[in-house]
C-alpha cells in the first residue's frame, strides 16, 4: 500500500456519496426485519427482571457498547461484556435473571459461540442479531433478529460499514420501542443524565441554588433607605427584601428602584424604605424548577426572584446563580 501519491482526478466527495447511497439502501431493506421476531425480542426484554447484557467482537463490539448505553439511558438496565473477557471470568457478571443480546454480522464469532453452552445451561434467554439467520448463532438463538444488508459500503466488501450501521439502527429501534412501551418520560431520562444540560433543566430546583439564611439581603420595614442600601451592598445581589419580624414579605427594593429615587430627589438619609419599596415582589415556590424560574425572570425582565412558602421568605435566586448552575 502506498501513500506517496494521489490520483489528480480522484473525487473524494463522490466516494463519500457512494458510501451514503450504499448505507441508505441497507437501511431501506432493514424495514422488513421489524417483524414478529422483533416484537418477541421487545417483549422478552420488557418483562426481564434482570439486565440486558450485550456482547460483540470487533466492530460489532463497538456497536454493542453503544447499544447497551442507549438501553441504560432510556429505561432498560443494560451493560456490555466483552466476549473474550467473558470466557475468562467476566461471564460471572451475568445472572440467571438477565438476557443476552449477541451481535455478529456473520453469526460465526467463535468467542461468542464458545459462551453458548454456559448460557444455555443457566437458561439465560439469548437474542442474536446477525446478518445470517442460518449461521451458528442464528440457529442457536432463542430469538434471532436479522440485520442482513445487500453489500458493505466498503468497495472491497471487507470493512464493516453498512452492516454495523444496520445493527446500530436496529439497536436504536429496540431501545426506542421499549422506551415508548414503558412510558419513559423526559424526567426519567434526566435522572440518568444528571450531569448534562437536560438533567440540570429537569432536575434542578430553586432550593438547590437559592441564597438562604444569612445570604439573603433582608431589611426591616422601619429601616431607612440608607440601611437598605448598606444591606444591598453587603449581600451583593442588587436588591433587598423588606420583611416583618416573621419573615413575611412586604416588598422589595432593587438597584433599579434606587435610580428612580435619585430622579425623585429623595433625601437618602431621611427616607424610609417602606415608603420607597415595591410592594409584594415576584416569587416562586420552593419546588419550582430552576429553568421555570429562569423563564419567569426573562419574561418579567428581572434579575432575581424570591423563593417563598406562600408569603414567608425562604430564599432569593439571582440570574448569576442560574449561570453558575449551568441552567442558562
Amino acid at each position: 500500500m502506498s501513500h506517496l501519491s494521489l490520483a489528480p482526478d480522484f473525487d473524494f466527495p463522490a466516494a463519500g456519496k457512494q458510501v451514503l447511497a450504499a448505507e441508505r439502501e441497507g437501511l431501506a431493506q432493514l424495514d422488513q426485519y421489524i417483524n414478529d421476531d422483533f416484537r418477541r425480542a421487545c417483549e422478552k426484554i420488557f418483562y426481564c427482571s434482570g439486565k440486558v447484557v450485550v456482547m460483540g467482537m470487533g466492530k460489532s463490539g463497538h456497536i454493542g457498547r453503544k447499544m447497551a448505553a442507549t438501553f441504560a439511558s432510556t429505561g432498560t438496565p443494560s451493560f456490555f461484556v466483552h466476549p473474550g473477557e467473558a470466557g475468562h471470568g467476566d461471564l460471572g457478571m451475568v445472572s440467571a435473571q438477565d438476557i443476552v443480546i449477541a451481535l455478529s454480522n456473520s453469526g460465526e464469532s467463535n468467542e461468542i459461540l464458545s459462551l453458548f453452552p454456559v448460557l444455555k445451561r443457566l437458561q439465560i434467554p439469548l437474542i442474536c442479531m446477525t446478518g445470517n439467520p442460518a449461521s451458528a448463532m442464528g440457529k442457536a438463538a432463542d430469538i434471532h433478529i436479522c440485520v442482513h444488508v445487500p453489500l458493505e459500503a466498503c468497495p472491497l466488501g471487507l470493512a464493516p460499514t453498512t452492516s454495523t450501521t444496520a445493527a446500530l439502527v436496529m439497536g436504536d429501534a429496540l431501545a426506542v420501542a421499549l422506551l415508548q412501551a414503558r412510558g419513559f418520560t423526559s424526567e426519567d431520562f434526566a435522572l440518568s443524565h444528571p450531569g448534562g444540560a437536560l438533567g440540570r433543566k429537569l432536575l434542578l430546583r430553586v432550593t438547590d441554588i437559592m441564597h438562604a439564611g444569612d445570604e439573603i439581603p433582608i431589611t426591616p420595614q422601619d429601616a431607612s433607605l440608607r440601611d437598605a442600601l448598606l444591606e444591598i451592598t453587603r449581600k451583593n445581589l442588587g436588591m433587598t427584601v423588606i420583611c416583618d419580624d416573621n419573615m413575611n414579605i412586604e416588598g422589595i427594593f432593587t438597584d433599579g428602584d434606587l435610580r428612580r429615587v435619585f430622579d425623585m430627589g429623595v433625601d437618602l438619609n431621611q427616607a424610609r424604605i417602606a415608603d420607597l419599596m415595591t410592594a409584594g415582589g415576584i416569587r416562586v415556590s420552593p419546588n419550582t424548577l430552576a429553568v421555570d424560574a429562569l423563564n419567569l425572570m426573562q419574561s418579567r425582565h428581572i434579575t432575581s426572584v424570591l423563593v417563598a412558602d406562600q408569603n414567608r421568605l425562604m430564599g432569593v435566586v439571582h440570574m448569576h446563580d442560574m449561570l453558575r448552575a449551568g441552567v442558562i
